[in-house]
């Protein structure tokens, strides 16, 4: 076996890690895989002999690469990037940060989105992957104490911005209204379903490298129309820890609509539209 074979076999026993840390950190499963792409040719061109943790020189190496492309999708939107840090957090209870943790979800992905690039990151690596604050300081630039407050004041976010998802049952319930309201056309039955703050967001994948934002219940509603063949033939899934609706054309899945439902209403909804990356998901169908 020659080195680069080897070096292939190492870096792919770690890349479900990686697309994990990358899915989490960009929101994006295309976005993610050139992330972890990207990881890869620069392993290439380094000295893999010299790395006596490849697992997480390569967490590194994608945080970083994580942090350019956020920080490139913030400059682009003409946001300001709030890099200001508050007062030291000292509410750092491991099991309050493990509860944090499991909650992780569609709804947690919008969340994320109202965050820095850095506090983001800082969030994603420590309270979701346990990595350390002394590692990811010097990847957002900063100094471990500092670090640890960019993750503090966005798990404070989290807690208080992610909502609380229904219970199973009412959640098929929200979502079987919401796709006969599409499949009938009924934009005020739609209305009713969505919540009006409502952030719809359409992963292409490696078919087109940008995502699609739409935002409140009117633009939403609007958009439903196209939810039409989903509505026909999807299929209920559990996805992400929320329900779904799986589409498929001559039995193979084409596309995902992933939803969060809160106190009755849809508050995200997430299509992932690369028929691959859906082949790829691990879901567990609805009876």
């Amino acid at each position: 076996m020659d080195d680069t074979t080897f070096l292939a076999e190492r870096f792919d026993a770690n890349r479900a890690h990686l697309r994990a840390v990358a899915y989490r950190a960009l929101g994006s499963m295309s976005e993610a895989e050139d992330a972890v792409q990207e990881a890869w040719l620069r392993l290439q061109r380094s000295d893999a002999s010299g790395i006596a943790n490849l697992g997480g020189w390569l967490t590194t190496v994608v945080g970083r690469v994580c942090l350019d492309m956020l920080r490139s999708r913030s400059s682009r939107r003409e946001d300001p990037l709030d890099d200001h840090l508050p007062e030291a957090v000292t509410d750092d209870d491991p099991e309050h940060e493990a509860v944090v943790a499991d909650s992780v979800g569609l709804a947690l992905l919008v969340v994320l989105e109202t965050l820095t690039p850095a506090e983001r990151l800082a969030f994603v690596l420590h309270d979701l992957f346990g990595v350390a604050f002394e590692e990811i300081a010097p990847i957002v630039g900063r100094t471990p104490a500092a670090a640890r407050q960019l993750a503090g004041r966005a798990r404070r976010r989290v807690r208080t911005g992610a909502p609380a998802p229904d219970d199973l049952s009412r959640q098929r319930e929200v979502v079987d209204a919401f796709m006969a309201a599409a499949r009938g056309g009924d934009f005020d039955a739609l209305l009713a379903v969505l919540d009006p703050d409502v952030v719809l967001r359409v992963d292409f994948g490696a078919l087109k490298p940008e995502r699609a934002v739409v935002r409140g219940a009117a633009a939403v509603a609007g958009r439903a129309l196209r939810f039409r063949s989903a509505s026909r033939a999807g299929r209920q899934v559990l996805v992400d820890g929320g329900l779904g609706v799986l589409s498929s054309e001559n039995g193979v899945p084409v596309s995902l609509l992933g939803m969060t439902v809160s106190g009755g209403r849809i508050v995200a909804i997430h299509i992932l539209a690369d028929p691959d990356r859906v082949r790829d998901l691990d879901l567990i169908e609805l009876d």
